[in-house]
């Protein structure tokens, strides 16, 4: 099935630089404090995706081999003095002196050999969903003894990282690499260089160890090709699970030979040694003492938090879900989310207050280093396919649904290259229907390949929900508040941003639509200003299914229970029927 991407963009260096060098003016301007902590850390990030950047741009010019470069070093200097920052910050509870001297010449010299550069940027995805945090490598590599070190940092997440790890092991600017080949069998690619360094130790630092663990195999092996001693290679992942379920002996035997070292979240924050780094501590600033711990509610456990029954239970892909907690303050309840770290989060927080604001929402407390703390409605009770039997219900759910769409279309508009185009989404359409359904049915998706290079111009991309499920929506006699909004655009599938008509083919078929109410949800976008092109709408509507199917198939696929993957196969054989109706129909 088809349903990943990976979320790239075009950027120009220039723009870049100028953004990190305003997250620095903001940091320098803000008082000592986990604020300022945070913004420190937006701008390592910031500075990272600036090196992968900068060196995939090199190493593609290069014949896709990683040469060292004047513009790739400058920008890992930047990055590594931006790292000492936020270890500075870490390391004193947020309460160190800000000396920002050596910033300023190596911001310049960025600026001056990256003047004309138009980078492509991948979205480093531990800071955007998995809540990987750069202080956990800064903390894991603190533990080691000073030594000579060799600091490797695999792209793209690994060029902050690794700037992490090596000021931590007082080590020399770390090298940035590409993993080449196939996903499950990752190599090196430096042409003839060395890259051992004779009597050194060596960090090879990234996030993961994903379904493989073979970008970082990939290097080990080279290192012990090179004559390295297993027992001067140590590994610094994104979790200590080791590598998944399509590792290779070899891969799995090169991990073993290594040390491995991790400081994961829930040892650097939420059971922090230091109270300043607390989760809890976070969230009390924001919303006054909590009576009880943080309660996680991760993994699908949300569900019992809204008291659903075993008889109306959604399906939930836990690995998917971010980091998520309850608090509990005088008389109110709050969601604890992690919602990203970085610019693109800060975004995220916009759109989340934006929400809010006009009523769709509920109510944003605040933001504290990634997590997001927002009313948490146990009041209100979750749709459900027996709840939207009543009709009453059903007609002012699609004027809300109405309302809030257009405010999505009128203040989250998003660039033209943001989101797949409508032939990627064909190909997506026809490849899933073809695991699905086989062969009988593929070919209607021939009329929509030729409808896509038509339908293409009359995109108006706004940052879409993506996610109208119906358990998504909250409802009492009086509220319809939609939750989990602020994010679906930017996930790691490969939906992204799309025309308004994909949450209108959303809603009709996740609250199973009459013709008469996917009417009515139409005109009604009109009279707000929202036209809704109904060729698009056509072409959206098999292809949302197809997508919907092979995402759930999918986590079905990962499902730990009896009980969840039948609620999962139950998804998959509805979106199943609908698919095959709307193919036969077109």
């Amino acid at each position: 099935m088809l349903v990943y991407g990976d979320a790239t963009r075009r950027e120009p260096a220039a723009r870049k630089l100028a953004r990190l060098r305003g997250q620095l003016a903001d940091a320098r301007a803000s008082p000592a404090g986990l604020g300022r902590h945070s913004l420190l850390v937006d701008a390592l990030i910031e500075a990272g995706e600036l090196v992968q950047g900068v060196a995939d741009a090199h190493f593609l010019a290069a014949g896709k081999r990683d040469t060292p470069s004047p513009q790739t070093n400058a920008a890992i200097a930047l990055t590594v003095a931006v790292a000492r920052l936020c270890a500075q910050s870490w390391e004193t509870a947020f309460a160190h002196e800000w000396q920002q001297a050596p910033l300023e010449d190596l911001l310049a010299a960025c600026e001056a050999l990256l003047a004309s550069a138009d980078l492509e940027v991948k979205q480093p995805e531990g800071y955007a969903f998995y809540a990987l945090y750069p202080e956990g490598h800064f903390t894991a590599a603190k533990r080691l003894r000073p030594r000579p070190w060799r600091v490797i940092g695999l792209r793209s997440i690994g060029t902050s990282l690794a700037a992490m790890a090596a000021v931590a092991l007082d080590a020399p600017a770390p090298l940035t690499l590409r993993p080449v080949g196939h996903p499950f069998d990752r190599g090196v690619s430096l042409g003839d260089a060395p890259l051992a360094r004779p009597a050194s130790h060596h960090a090879i630092v990234d996030e993961g160890p994903g379904l493989s663990g073979s970008s970082i195999a990939g290097v080990i092996r080279r290192l012990r090709d090179e004559g390295v001693p297993a027992d001067r290679i140590h590994l610094f992942p994104g979790h200590a699970n080791g590598p998944g379920a399509q590792a290779n002996d070899e891969t799995r035997a090169l991990w073993t030979q290594a040390s491995v070292h991790v400081v994961g979240f829930d040892d650097l924050i939420l059971r922090a040694e230091h109270p300043a780094h607390r989760l809890q501590g976070w969230v009390e600033s924001l919303v006054g003492p909590l009576h009880a711990p943080l309660a996680e509610i991760t993994g699908g456990a949300w569900r019992r938090a809204h008291g659903n029954g075993q008889g109306d239970v959604p399906p939930a892909h836990p690995w998917q879900e971010r980091r998520k907690f309850l608090a509990h303050s005088h008389h109110v309840t709050w969601l604890v989310k992690f919602i990203g770290l970085g610019h693109a989060a800060r975004q995220r927080f916009g759109c989340a207050m934006r929400l809010a604001e006009a009523g769709f929402s509920p109510t944003v407390a605040g933001l504290c280093h990634g997590f997001m703390v927002e009313r948490w409605h146990d009041e209100m009770a979750p749709l459900s396919l027996a709840r939207l039997q009543c009709t009453e219900l059903r007609a002012r759910l699609v004027e809300r649904v109405a309302d809030y769409i257009a405010c999505r279309v009128r203040s989250f508009p998003a660039p033209e290259e943001n989101g797949a185009s409508l032939r990627v989404l064909c190909e997506m359409g026809r490849h899933n229907s073809t695991q699905a359904l086989g062969n009988g049915l593929a070919t209607a998706w021939d009329r929509f390949q030729r409808q896509a290079e038509r339908l293409e111009d009359r995109v108006h991309r706004v940052k879409t929900d993506n996610r109208m499920h119906a358990w998504e929506w909250l409802a009492d006699d009086n509220r319809i508040l939609k939750t989990d909004a602020v994010d679906h655009h930017a996930g790691h599938d490969l939906i992204g941003c799309q025309d308004a008509a994909w949450d209108v083919a959303g809603a009709c078929t996740e609250f199973g639509l009459t013709a008469e109410e996917l009417d009515r949800l139409v005109d009604g976008l009109l009279r707000r200003g929202c036209r809704i092109d109904a060729e698009l709408l056509s072409f959206y509507a098999p292809a949302y299914l197809a997508f919907q199917l092979g995402h759930y198939r999918l986590a079905a696929q990962d499902a730990r229970s009896h009980d969840e993957q039948r609620r999962l196969e139950s998804q998959c054989e509805r979106y199943t029927q609908a698919l095959r109706d709307q193919l036969a129909g077109s």
